[in-house]
């Protein structure tokens, strides 16, 4: 099975953190997640971050530090997650592949409907 090396962001502003829901369309719809995307040849994850972030969302991150990984294999292929803390400078939140974004708190983690390739992340963000 093929495994993607996906980077995501923990993106951090005034204590929460910030996720999205993927579109109903797209794979892993209705899904929320940590955004972020596949990391291209000649990319470091960092960079595929950065670059995922302003594509998606218009975003601008400061990327701080190595979170995690995470590797899970769905049905038609495998994940390998790769999870770094950023924080928030601006967004445009021009939404391409999700339809819905928030700040939560860490621990309100748990009661939203997370990719599960992303639940590891949010639960080692609680613990």
């Amino acid at each position: 099975m093929k495994t993607i090396k996906v980077a995501c962001g923990i993106i951090w502003k005034e204590g929460k953190v910030f996720i999205a829901r993927r579109k109903p369309e797209k794979s892993m719809g209705g899904y929320w997640e940590f955004p972020g995307g596949k990391i291209e040849e000649g990319e470091n994850p960092e960079e595929a971050l950065a670059r995922e972030l302003k594509e998606e969302l218009g975003m601008l991150v400061n990327v701080t530090r190595f979170f995690g990984s995470n590797t899970h294999a769905y049905e038609k292929f495998t994940i390998e997650l790769i999870a770094y803390e950023c924080t928030f400078i601006e967004a445009s939140f021009l939404l391409t592949d999700h339809d819905d974004w928030k700040f939560i708190t860490p621990s309100a983690l748990s009661d939203e409907k997370l990719a599960p390739a992303d639940v590891p992340l949010a639960n080692k963000l609680v613990s």
